[in-house]
């Protein structure tokens, strides 16, 4: 079988991508992001002076993924703070973006609190600025420390459910360095299986129509030296029927009160098809992604991308006719339907890993007192 063999060097050095950072040049404070749309031909950064900015280049994928968007969002109130432009105002953008994304919103409102604090107590603008800059600070790092305990969590639930190690893990979309602050979520979980010597094989699928898997993960995988295979998704069945795959490790974009699970669009097929096939099924997410407020799966606002990026598709240096700036692969004036996102619903679910640890079998309750947990741990 073709595929990427792992390099033999067995070290753990880090792999993390340097996907979001705050600089001060002279000319005043930035936000500096890795274009991932730019990826894996180039790695390209993109230096965004305003919110706008910020919000164009998280509409367009410039930057996704759910962690590292609400990291993003709570620099972007900083930066509007820190340039002297309307908080209020580009805290409302920002949140718009990416509608279901709940950790956009978190960490949007997480720096506009601080900012409102901040500039209640002093009334000093440039104070409250600093403290929106440092609460961003502090859920970057916050979002890394989660990654590496989310990592321990999930390789400690994949050995209890799988003694022996040799796991094949297939993964749905991008979950690693590019989503977070640390080594990412899902895929820091078969990160952390490689490198202690458990990992068999990492199952890529490409993820269409924009093909997050094929562009980002195999990207970072091929990094890690991980033994990785890239498949298209509608050959995961096959996969499963020959029994190559011992668990599913996805991430989340939203998750409900009740358990259900938003992520990238094609997650629930699999989820379908790890049930029948009796493989488990495990979700790695931050608990920022659980939202209390949303109480069910058909609660969730699922985002609609434009038709184009079905009917298109995109290669660095090749002419494109199409309107959305691609190569047309479909008959002109074809619609489609390009759900961002699917929902999955708990009973469909084995597991959901946090950095506050796992949750199965997944219900309203277990979740609603992980989350007291974590909030207790953060009080404290």
């Amino acid at each position: 079988m073709a595929d990427q063999q792992a390099r033999t060097d067995r070290d753990k050095r880090s792999t993390e991508i340097p996907t979001i950072r705050w600089e001060e040049p002279p000319e005043g404070p930035v936000l500096v992001l890795l274009d991932q749309t730019r990826l894996p031909a180039e790695e390209v950064e993109l230096v965004c002076t305003d919110a706008p900015a910020l919000v164009e280049a998280i509409r367009s994928l410039a930057v996704r993924g759910a962690p590292v968007l609400g990291i993003a969002g709570a620099y972007g109130v900083a930066l509007a703070a820190v340039r002297g432009f309307d908080v209020a105002d580009a805290a409302r953008a920002l949140e718009s973006a990416r509608p279901t994304a709940v950790n956009l919103s978190v960490g949007v409102r997480r720096a506009e609190a601080a900012h409102q604090a901040a500039l209640a107590k002093t009334g000093d603008a440039t104070e409250a600025a600093a403290a929106a800059l440092a609460a961003a600070r502090s859920l970057h790092r916050q979002d890394a420390e989660a990654s590496a305990r989310m990592a321990a969590h999930g390789l400690a639930l994949l050995d209890e459910l799988m003694p022996g190690g040799g796991h094949r893990i297939l993964t749905h979309c991008n979950t690693g360095s590019l989503v977070s602050g640390g080594e990412g979520t899902a895929f820091a979980v078969a990160l952390a299986a490689h490198r202690e010597g458990r990992l068999r094989r990492l199952w890529v699928d490409e993820t269409r129509p924009l093909l997050q898997g094929a562009r980002l993960t195999a990207y970072e995988a091929a990094r890690s030296g991980m033994a990785y295979t890239l498949l298209t998704d509608n050959a995961a069945g096959s996969l499963f029927a020959a029994g190559e795959v011992d668990a599913v490790l996805i991430g989340a974009d939203r998750i409900a009160a009740d358990g259900s699970v938003a992520n990238k669009v094609g997650s629930y097929p699999l989820a379908v098809l790890a049930r029948y096939h009796h493989v488990p099924f495990i979700v790695v997410a931050p608990v920022t992604t659980v939202d209390p407020d949303t109480p069910d799966g058909a609660s969730i606002e699922v985002e609609q991308r434009p038709g184009f990026e079905v009917t298109e598709v995109t290669a660095p240096q090749v002419p494109v006719t199409g309107a959305g700036g691609g190569i047309p692969v479909a008959p002109l004036g074809t619609q489609a339907y390009n759900p961002a996102f699917d929902v999955t619903p708990p009973e469909l679910v084995t597991a959901i890993v946090t950095e506050e640890g796992a949750v199965s079998p997944v219900t309203a309750e277990a979740l609603a007192e992980l989350c007291a947990r974590s909030r207790q741990v953060t009080i404290s």
